[in-house]
This record gives structure tokens, sequence and C-alpha cells, in this order.
């Protein structure tokens, strides 16, 4: 339908306008859907106006300064005709960024800001010649539609200004961010500074495939059954236990992403903050979502011990039918803190602290993403002074045997060690440090060497794993245990200094030592006991650190001492006798009865006893009961 002009009524007419978001014409809203069929026809690539002669395109950056002006009146409209700056020429007939107001103030017409040609200077920029209310649409739509040779012609003329502009932008070009495909030009300082900022470097770096899940191989290789599992998107309840930092997160951001490819409803909860009321309103969508749609739903519980056991009985009937897929990652040894009748039903993946290899990889594709430069200290002279373009060369670097250093003092917590490197690039970009003179070499003072004394200060914490209240806690004591029962001062010496210098209490090792005092070393050395038991003392009185070096001599001593458990194992089997005996437990003896009364000296008690002492060899005597007589618990080890 052909489009002749405005409509009857004027007022209306202004009242109910619009703006094409192609051509930035105004027209009346009942015009619009024909005027966007031909505009689009016309102007498929959205250039909906002609340049004019010898302008220039404008950068991206002064385009976004671009300000619509304000509704003009009707005298500042005639004005603007009578005393029209004078732009040598280079008038823009036919633009109107404004439409009367609406009776409530608001605007009906969109505002869509585009760059248009200006002077070089900005002269001009973004303002529009007034003109008057009557004529603010033209008298026909195909009038105001541009010539495509006007568009031709001023296509021509800016072309220089359009090569430069496209040759600026590939110049200024930012490669992706961490975790996407390789860029194509080496980002400057203050750019690896912005991607540091506002988002740990871990969550920025997770992976979102299994192919890019390393350090793992056992629990989730190719050839696993869980692996073949998750790629089917048959995932079953699991519940996935290691050391922080492990992957445990990781594993369920990808199940995660392959399950929205597939129309699986995911859903994350922190037992650390969720309640009982979160998890039933999930179940209850869950139900839903089964019911009417079909949809299955996986709920993820990081930190799942922090529920207690009546917490955790809320997902057994739904686990069981099948309502949710659970999958529970904790820290903590799911046998203890997890409920047996929910063990039954997931699976335990277990993952391992991750090797020192692994750490690297995980650093390494961090520290590409970034575009840190990394320098070989094998290579005195590497890149750092060479004569190759500088536009080119990175501006932050690395030291190999710092990326080396931050994966080993990590101990196997992947998390730990890229918030570490993210923390040290940080430190080394605020300080702008230049690099001063390296092997009699001087370096533009605008790049940033990161030093493995960067890292470990950037670190900042103990990189020793051991939880005072967990599962290591228990695996270092046991291990020391048997390195001193096995006579192996060294090894016990260590794992002495790995529970101590992770937080231990003294006072707690102290007590081990007592006991082991009489379990293993016994009666081969009685003066073990009293070693154990000073050492217990003196670390009462001092406590840490002093005490550190009594605790480490007992270790050595009772290491070195000959070992004996035979009365260790003698009242176990005094123990095993009582617990299995069946009826009543036999009487003590008369003889052996002590007699205060003479009441109980009449019933017979203490007859018939031999005071062993006024005897010169031992008398003839039977002190256990009837039932027992012959039996010898240091030699058998049932009554």
């Amino acid at each position: 339908m052909e489009v002749s002009g405005p409509e009857d009524d004027p007022f209306l007419a202004q009242l109910h306008r619009v703006q094409c978001p192609v051509c930035q014409q105004t027209m009346p809203a009942a015009h619009i859907n024909s005027h966007l069929d031909r505009c689009l026809l016309l102007h498929p690539a959205g250039h909906a106006e002609p340049a004019p002669p010898r302008a220039k395109r404008r950068r991206p950056s002064e385009s976004s300064a671009l300000k619509q002006p304000a509704t003009p009146t009707a005298a500042e409209s005639s004005e603007g005709e009578a005393e029209e700056p004078d732009d040598g020429g280079e008038t823009e007939s036919r633009e109107s960024y404004d439409a009367p107001p609406t009776p409530s103030g608001a605007r009906l017409i969109p505002d869509f800001p585009v760059a248009r040609p200006g002077s070089p200077g900005g002269k001009g920029a973004g303002q529009r010649p007034a003109a008057a209310a009557g004529s603010a649409s033209p008298r026909s739509w195909d009038e105001a539609e541009a010539p495509e040779e006007e568009e031709a012609a001023g296509d021509a003329d800016g072309e220089d200004d359009a090569g430069r502009w496209d040759a600026d932008a590939d110049a200024a070009a930012t490669f992706e961010a961490p975790g996407g495909r390789p860029h194509a030009r080496v980002p400057a300082a203050e750019e690896v500074r912005q991607l540091l900022q506002g988002k740990p470097l871990a969550d920025t770096m997770r992976p979102d495939a299994l192919q890019d899940f390393v350090g793992q191989g056992r629990a989730v290789g190719p050839e696993t059954l869980l692996r073949s599992l998750l790629e089917a998107n048959e995932v079953p309840s699991l519940i996935l236990w290691g050391p922080p930092g492990c992957g445990k997160t990781t594993l369920a951001h990808i199940i995660a992403n392959n399950s929205k490819k597939h129309s699986v409803r995911f859903v994350t909860l922190s037992a650390t903050s969720a309640k009982t009321t979160d998890v039933r309103d999930v179940i209850k969508q869950a139900q839903n979502e089964k019911r009417f749609f079909k949809r299955k739903t996986i709920l993820f519980i990081d930190e799942i011990h922090r529920f207690n056991k009546s917490q955790q009985d809320t997902f057994l009937p739904h686990v069981e039918c099948g309502t949710i897929t659970l999958i529970g990652a904790t820290t903590e040894n799911p046998s203890f803190q997890v409920n047996a009748a929910l063990l039954s039903r997931c699976r335990v993946i277990v993952l391992e602290k991750l090797p020192v290899e692994a750490v690297v990889t995980v650093l390494m594709r961090a520290i590409n993403s970034l575009g840190i430069h990394v320098l070989d200290s094998s290579r005195p002279a590497d890149p750092l002074g060479h004569g190759s373009n500088s536009g080119s060369e990175p501006s932050v670097f690395i030291e190999d045997k710092a990326v080396d250093t931050l994966a080993r003092l990590s101990d196997g917590d992947a998390r730990a060690g890229l918030n570490g490197l993210q923390l040290a690039v940080l430190a080394r970009l605020s300080a702008r440090k230049a690099f001063g003179k390296k092997s009699g070499q001087s370096y533009p003072p605008s790049r940033v060497l990161v030093t493995e004394s960067d890292v470990k200060e950037g670190l900042q914490r103990s990189h020793i794993l051991y939880d005072r209240a967990g599962e290591e806690h228990y695996n270092c004591i046991s291990a020391l245990h048997k390195s001193m029962r096995g006579s192996d001062p060294s090894a016990s010496l260590y794992w002495l200094g790995r529970m101590l210098e992770g937080g231990e209490d003294p006072l707690y090792v102290a007590r081990r030592l007592v006991r082991f005092a009489s379990e293993d070393v016994g009666l081969a050395d009685p003066s073990a006991l009293t070693q154990a038991v000073a050492a217990y003392q003196g670390c009462h009185f001092i406590g840490m650190p002093e005490c550190e070096v009594l605790l480490a001599q007992c270790v050595v001593y009772l290491a070195r001492a000959p070992k004996s458990i035979e009365v260790y194992s003698a009242y176990n089997n005094v123990k095993a006798c009582l617990r299995s005996h069946q009826g009543p437990l036999p009487p003590v003896p008369l003889h052996l009865r002590n007699a205060p009364t003479r009441l109980m000296k009449d019933l017979g008690y203490g007859q018939g006893y031999k005071y062993t002492p006024v005897y010169s060899e031992p008398a003839d005597q039977d002190y256990l009961p009837e039932e027992l007589r012959g039996v010898d618990f240091f030699k058998q080890r049932r009554c």
C-alpha cells in the first residue's frame, strides 16, 4: 500500500508518530509496517541514509557520544530555520530524532542513536538542523527514502576514512576472554588487569566439557563407566568426594552444561545456606516438571555434609522414585557424614588430589588465555630484548619456575593455584615495577615480570593439606603411629611435622604418644611411658612452637625403642573372653573375697586364702574362677 502523507488530524498525527529503526524517519504509527517492508528491501544492510560528500566516518568511540537533542519548541524551530549554521554546504536535509511528547510526557519514538558523519574535529557531531513543526514528515515516504546514487557517491567519498577506520578497528580488536579460542593479538597490561578484576580466575577458567577436565582419569577417564554414562546423558545419583580444588564443582558444572543441551533441568544449592524448605520447593517443582513435561531434574548440593541426618532424609524417597537425580559434593568422608540409606542410593565417586602435572596444565591454560608470556629460564637472552615487532610482543611475563613453584605449592588444589596466579599478576600490574636490568640487558619499563617470589607471596597460605577435624587428621595420626611401630624415626618425624605445621593441637599428639608407649613399647622398655608423660607435661607447660622439639624427641625415642605388645594382646584376650561369655559371669571364689565383718567371715569369705609374702616359695593357689582354671591369656586368645 502506498503511503502518501500524514493522517488527517494534525494533532493525532504528531501524537501517534513512531520512528523507523532502519532509516530513522518518523511517520504515523499506522504506516510503520508497510514502510518497514519497503525500507528493508531498499536497505538490506541496514544503512538507511547516504553519506554526504567528503564526510568522514565517525569512530566507534565518537559515535557513542552522540546525544539526542531535546524536542524544539515552535519558536526554536523557526529560529533554527532562519539561522541555520553553515557547515560548508554539508547539510542533513531530512533527519528528525524527536517526536511530539505524549500527554504523559513519555516519548513514543524509540531512541536509536546512529553514528552520523561529521567534521574531523567533531563539530556538529550528533547535531541535527531544526525543522518546522509543520514539515516534520515528508510529503511522501518515497521521497523520504534516499536515492541509491547519493549513497554510492557518499561511500566513494569516504573510502579513505573507511579504510583507516577498519584498520584501526583491527588494531584495536581484543582477544577472547579466558577460556575462549586463541586470540589474534597479545593483550596489553591494562587489558590483562581488566580480565583479572571482578571475578576469580578459578571460576573464569572452569571448563565446560569433559575433554578439558584434567587430573581425574581414574574417575572420569575415557574408558570409565561414569564417562560413558555422562556422555550418554544418563547421569546417576552421585556423591563426589575429594579434597578442595580437585574438581568436584567443575564436574557438576560440566554435567549442568551437558544437561542443558538435552533439556534437563539442573538446580544448584549450597548446604551452607540452603534450608529444608528450599529443598522441598525444588523437589515440588521437579515433581511438576516430571508429571506435566516429562522433564528430568538434577539437583546439585554443594557441601552436602553440612546437612544433618534429618535434612538428608528429605532426599530419600525422591531419589528412590527418580523424581530427582542427586549429585552431592563433599570434602568429608561420606561413610561418616552421609546417611547410610542415602549412600545406598548413590554412587560414591572419589576424586583424588590433582598431581603437579595436572595443576601445571590448568595454570598454563589460564596463562595462555590471558596472553601472558612464559620466560624460559634455560634461555638467558630470551624474549625481552630482541628486536621483533613491539606491537605484537606481550607486556606481561612470568618465569617458568614461578609456574612450577605455584603448581607445587598448590598441593593439588587447582583453585588455590589459579587464585594465587591471579593475585600475583594483579599485584605486579598494580605496582608497575619495571624489569630493570637482567643479565646486562635493559628492558622496556612498560613490561611486567611475575617472579617466583611474587607467586609465593600471592599464594599466602600454608600449602599443607590438613584438616584438624576431617579425614586428613585421622590419616596423618595413623601414619605417625605406624611409622613409630615400624621403627622408622625419619618417617615418624615427617608425619609429626606435617601435623604440627598443619595446625594440629600438640596436646592431642602428646596423648597419642602416651598411648603408644604402653601399647607398642610396653614392657620392652618401661621408661618409654615416662618419656611420653614427660613430653605431654612439657607441651602443656610451654605450648607451641617451643614444644615441638619435645614431641620430636619423644617420637624418635619411641621409634627406636624395642617393641612389645605382650600386655596389649593379653588384655585384648581378656576383653574377648568377657564379651563372648554366655550366661551369668562366674562368681568370685570365696577365698579371694574380702571379709571386713564377722557375718562375712561366718559366710566363708576369705577362708583358705594363702598370704604369699610369708611363703618362701609361690603358694599353690587358684586365682581364676573355677570355670576358667588353667586359662593363660598371654598364650591363648579365647577362654
